[in-house]
Parts: structure tokens; sequence; C-alpha cells
């Protein structure tokens, strides 16, 4: 998907990456466009699927999730049953909400959020039960230093 993107695509996606609700008439005015070519540039980015969503962020400490952990996990196998189950069983619990298969000692690292510890040791029951795993290894974040959804451009 190596699209060529212009200055106006590139304005038009950090306005959308810092206000996904923006108006067209707003979202025209801040990047120097009027309304129907900035309309058509949104519907392009999307159709290409530079755009893929517009959600709410959520802020979980006002939601109790207050912990967030990131977990290591070696596989215990490492054939296409064992990825597809561990992959499908991590992905359906809704507590993590990053999930990567990863180079070097650890084979898959997730971010987790959760109310506390015990909440995390309920997860961690259900998360061992996906598939026979080799070793997990928990870090619990101490302080956020930086948080952002916004990508680079």
């Amino acid at each position: 998907m190596n699209k060529i993107l212009d200055s106006i695509d590139q304005r038009i996606l950090r306005e959308l990456q810092a206000d996904a609700t923006i108006s067209i008439a707003d979202l025209s005015d801040r990047v120097g466009l009027s309304q129907t070519p900035c309309w058509k540039r949104v519907k392009r980015l999307t159709d290409d699927g530079i755009i893929e969503k517009r959600v709410a962020l959520l802020n979980r400490e006002a939601l109790d999730l207050g912990l967030v952990v990131f977990v290591s996990v070696r596989a215990s196998r490492h054939d296409e049953a064992w990825l597809t189950a561990f992959a499908q069983g991590a992905s359906a619990l809704p507590e993590v909400i990053e999930f990567y298969r990863m180079s070097g000692e650890t084979d898959y690292l997730l971010k987790v959020v959760v109310k506390d510890i015990a909440a995390y040791d309920r997860f961690y029951k259900r998360l061992i039960a996906t598939a026979p795993l080799g070793d997990v290894s928990s870090s619990f974040a101490m302080e956020q230093i930086k948080y952002t959804t916004a990508l680079p451009l």
C-alpha cells in the first residue's frame, strides 16, 4: 500500500488523527481546500485503506482500568495449529488491546489493560487456557510517559 500522499493529504490525515469528529467544513478550512475536494480526498483516503476507521478514544483511568501489563509469551510449539489456537484465543480476550508476533527471545507480546492485579490474575488464567505456553512473563507499567494513536506523517 505504498500510496503517494501530497502535503494536503498529510494535513488532512494529521487533522483527522487529532479529531476524527471534525466536520468537512472545518477540515476544509484547516487544510485550505473547498468542501467538495476535501470530502473527495477523505473518501479516496478511506477507499484506499489509509483511513481504516474512526473511533472514540476512551480514558481508561475514568473507566477504572488503571493497570497496563505487557505480557511476553514464549511458544511451547512452533506449528500452524498451535499458532492458530493461541492467536484466536488471545485475540478473543477483550483485555488484550495490542498483540504482536516478535523476533528475538519473546515469541509474542501482548498489551493488556485491566482494573488491578486481581483482574490480571483472572485474565492470566484465561490466557494460559488458550494453548499450551512455554513461558509467560508479565511486566507492569509503572507510569505512562507517552501515549498517542497518531502516526508520524
